[in-house]
């Protein structure tokens, strides 16, 4: 009889097949199916001389190839396509097997599937994989949310095709139900504001600077070796340092400037909203990429709307300068954001986050690591509590000391007529979380006007209400 694989995956296309191959070149035997059939033919063909394979033509082989309990990855398009497989595969299995959902999906969808399968005696996990293809075969950053005993069963093998930093897999369990999903949804909704803030980078030093794609590219390369090193920095000057080989110019500019999105950082910022967490960085990146995909009224605009006259700046040394800087401080607040937002769902869905652990798991293999993660990571660890970064010595001291250069690059690209959506929101979160008092104060006052919504004061307890548009006489809303 042949040996039994340890676990199995379902589902072939790229970054199911490079998690197989990860784990088989790992020392793990690995069973392997898809629901076509030609295509794990085709991967064993390719690749089963990498390690302990076992193919399955139908599900039944498929699970009848693994030891148990069992342990079986599915790596489908989220959505429907999850649940039919779950709905395929429950029928086949004992009490005790552990489904683990490793695509993107939503983390309610994962709740739900959680409460399912333990209505049948099975452990279900959802766990966030960051990396793409290249890191899912050498070495992902893993955030696996589920039963901790669960977890104990797949810990030797998730860590060891983890990314490895400094010693540490970037690894570790999460939380419960749906946890591991939402911390890679957040991961997610951060890289859309880094790559966002990137992306006006290269515009404004494009418009108002004059330069080429591959001068910006040179200073990209540049930046990468300083406190902004990180994956996002390194692989931009990689894109516009490439030409284009049918045209002889830089790729990026024949490149549609048509920015797709697959719902991640949607559901964030729908999330943050729920939460009332104020996540202004990651809300104008998805917003940018919806104004993006207007491509043909943006051109009409074009023809239509007046800007300011093109124009260089006299100092682009002096340009570049401050754009490094507001681009480092933007991306502080785009992760005290983020990790703010995680605070707030960890404390309303009892999931008891290790915020820190999850800055260490993210410096390897993920699309976001970067340098400074190892500065949270301290960060967390002095102070488990911490309500925002921002409020980090080291973090407070990076962002003020780069505030000037921040608000002249506002100021520029205002000048130039460029949009800069996440580094100008980056900016007035910082404003108006360093002021003690702002403007609500008439924000309430005009509520309490028009729909006897109350105030609170600063010299009295309790609500008040004003009667606006009879006596103007004021009264306790008790």
């Amino acid at each position: 009889m042949a040996e039994k694989s340890r676990i199995g995956v379902t589902g072939l296309a790229v970054m199911g097949a490079n998690l197989a191959r990860n784990m088989a070149r790992r020392g793990f035997g690995v069973a392997v199916h898809n629901r076509t059939t030609a295509k794990t033919t085709e991967f064993l063909a390719e690749h089963g001389h990498e390690g302990a394979f076992t193919g399955a033509e139908t599900l039944q082989e498929f699970v009848d190839a693994l030891e148990t309990p069992r342990k079986i990855v599915v790596m489908v398009k989220a959505g429907k396509p999850v649940d039919a497989v779950i709905d395929e595969l429950t029928p086949l299995l004992d009490p005790g097997d552990i489904i683990i959902d490793a695509g993107n999906s939503h983390f309610p969808d994962t709740d739900r599937r959680a409460a399912e399968c333990a209505e049948r005696g099975l452990r279900f996990m959802g766990v966030g994989v960051s990396g793409g293809e290249e890191g899912a075969l050498n070495g992902p950053s893993i955030m696996p949310g589920g039963p901790l005993e669960a977890y104990g069963e797949v810990e030797e093998i998730l860590t060891a095709i983890a990314a490895d930093v400094d010693g540490t897999p970037c690894c570790t369990h999460v939380g419960p139900g749906g946890a591991g999903h939402y911390v890679k949804m957040v991961h997610n909704g951060i890289e859309y504001a880094d790559i966002q803030l990137i992306a006006e980078a290269y515009d404004l030093l494009t418009h108002a600077g004059g330069l080429s794609a591959p001068e910006i590219g040179k200073i990209f390369e540049q930046w990468n070796s300083g406190d902004l090193e990180s994956f996002l920095i390194e692989i931009t000057g990689i894109v516009l340092a490439k030409t284009d080989d049918r045209t002889g110019r830089p790729l990026v500019d024949v490149v549609v400037d048509q920015a797709e999105q697959k719902g991640t950082g949607r559901w964030t910022a729908i999330d943050a909203l729920d939460l009332g967490v104020p996540l202004t960085g990651i809300t104008e990146a998805v917003f940018a990429r919806t104004l993006s995909a207007l491509r043909d009224e943006r051109a009409e605009a074009a023809r239509t709307l007046a800007g300011p006259t093109p124009a260089r700046v006299a100092d682009v040394d002096r340009l570049v300068d401050d754009v490094r800087q507001a681009l480092y401080a933007s991306k502080v607040v785009a992760y005290a954001q983020g990790f703010a937002q995680m605070r707030a769902a960890s404390n309303a869905h009892g999931w008891d986050l290790d915020l820190g652990a999850m800055a260490r798991i993210w410096r390897g293999g993920c699309i976001i690591r970067a340098q400074f993660l190892n500065r949270i990571t301290e960060a967390y660890a002095e102070h488990p509590d911490l309500d925002n970064l921002l409020m980090v010595p080291y973090f407070t001291k990076a962002v003020s000391d780069a505030q000037d250069a921040w608000r002249r690059v506002v100021v520029t690209a205002t000048e130039h007529g460029v949009a800069i959506p996440a580094f100008s929101s980056s900016l007035s979160y910082y404003d108006g979380y360093r002021r003690e008092r702002g403007p609500a104060n008439l924000i309430q006052g005009l509520r309490d006007y028009f729909g006897a919504h109350t105030y609170r004061r600063t010299d009295a307890d309790g609500a008040f209400h004003t009667r606006w548009s009879q006596d103007g006489t004021e009264v306790s809303a008790s």
